[in-house]
């Protein structure tokens, strides 16, 4: 799971949300070093990571991407994953995307002191070219794909990623959907566990 699929499953606590968008830059046992909702959010980021690599549904989607990105596929299919949930947002969601976006924009920038540097960096540009919300068309898919291939080990194979994209569209929205279900359903069991702990 991507940035906007994270942030969807972390339900409306603030800092839950906080800690499930940074949880990838918050290694081991540093979350201890956080609030306790922000390190709520951190674990339910690492629990809702690991459904998601060994779920059938995400393997099978990712295999059509392993031809030319081998063991990285998955991390692809985190970024289509996105698209799908940006397309089928009105589905999902009764805030629309736009809405939603710029409510986590002030969420984000309430809590800036508490993010780890690399969030830092890099939240001005997410703002600015309200990159959440661009998840929701190709050309946002397509500059996250490039983004990442130019800073990080991701192989720059963007253009055939996107042909696949267009190839097997149906087959990824309908895997997308039913695995969407399941997630939702473990994220939402881990949010109330969060709500009852609150309460004692």
């Amino acid at each position: 799971m991507n940035f906007l699929a994270h942030l969807y499953l972390s339900g409306d606590n603030p800092l839950v949300q906080v800690g499930n968008f940074i949880g990838d830059h918050v290694k081991g046992r540093d979350h201890e070093k956080y609030m306790l909702e922000i390190q709520k959010g951190i674990l339910l980021h690492r629990k809702i990571d690991h459904f998601t690599d060994t779920h059938p549904l995400v393997k099978q989607s990712a295999q059509r991407l392993s031809e030319r990105y081998g063991r990285y596929a998955g991390i692809v299919m985190d970024v289509f994953y996105d698209y799908y949930l940006g397309i089928n947002w009105a589905d999902l969601n009764d805030v629309p995307l736009k809405q939603y976006v710029s409510g986590i924009h002030k969420v984000l920038l309430r809590n800036y002191f508490k993010l780890p540097s690399a969030v830092k960096r890099f939240l001005p540009f997410m703002i600015k070219s309200r990159r959440l919300e661009s998840y929701a068309t190709k050309q946002g898919i397509d500059q996250s794909l490039r983004i990442m291939s130019n800073y990080s080990s991701l192989p720059d194979h963007t253009t055939w990623a996107m042909e696949q994209m267009d190839l097997y569209h149906e087959a990824f929205n309908a895997e997308f959907l039913a695995f969407f279900t399941e997630v939702s359903v473990m994220a939402q069991n881990e949010l109330v566990a969060i709500a009852k702990d609150q309460l004692h």
